[in-house]
């Protein structure tokens, strides 16, 4: 008979902050519930697109380019949470999930240090203030899928509240762009990540079982010669 202690633990997904000079993760959020479903859209940055000003007439690119990339695909995640704070009872939440939702939000705000920093730059006459750099921001989908990301979207349900109006319950739609060596310098280490990320996706493409071209009707390699 099966034992309920027999049963693994699922591996929870989440977000790491990451110091980029350091590497040292400066706040780990684990998502309480893994979401049922991910959409992934993964868009290539072909060298031969239209937008890029082939000569081949309108709606086409360089014939010459036609199968060069010109950097790793743009890829972006959406997906959606949920934080319930009646499923933790053990745990107890005075503020309902108000620091789960701030530490989500936080990802995409500023700090006021970083904020006051800035004014205070802006009083002393600096014509030029560099925007704010937040930390390097690392979301996890298993060992597996350790990428680092740009929050770009984030909407939140709130659907139950105590009786003091601190939500209990919430779903938040989440979207995300991962970032590769295009969008970051050379050396950060979100660059380095990224690399790293993308050799598990080669490693993995690699194990895949090959198939035959006669499960695709072809009768062999003439036809793809074009001799066929």
């Amino acid at each position: 008979m099966t034992r309920y202690a027999d049963i693994p633990k699922p591996i929870r997904s989440g977000i790491v902050v990451v110091n980029p000079d350091t590497g040292t993760p400066q706040r780990v959020i684990v998502l309480q519930f893994n979401p049922d479903t991910l959409e992934r859209s993964i868009a290539p940055q072909s060298a031969g697109d239209s937008k890029d000003g082939g000569s081949g007439g309108a709606g086409s690119g360089d014939r010459n380019e036609a199968l060069r990339l010109k950097g790793p695909a743009e890829e972006t995640w959406k997906f959606t949470a949920e934080i319930d704070a009646t499923d933790q009872l053990e745990i107890p939440a005075p503020d309902g999930i108000h620091p789960q939702l701030a530490t989500l939000e936080m990802l995409v705000q500023p700090t006021t240090a970083q904020l006051r920093a800035a004014s205070r730059l802006a009083q002393n006459g600096t014509i030029e203030i560099s925007p704010i750099e937040m930390p390097l921001t690392l979301f996890t989908w298993g060992s597996k899928r350790v990428m680092p990301v740009r929050l770009t979207e984030l909407s939140v349900n709130e659907s139950a509240f105590d009786v003091n109006l601190n939500p209990i319950r919430a779903s938040l739609s989440i979207g995300m762009k991962i970032l590769t060596v295009s969008d970051l310098p050379a050396g950060h280490r979100g660059a380095d990540l990224y690399m790293a990320h993308l050799a598990q996706k080669e490693r993995l493409a690699a194990a895949a079982r090959g198939g035959s071209l006669g499960a695709l009707g072809l009768p062999g390699v003439d036809l793809l010669s074009g001799r066929g």
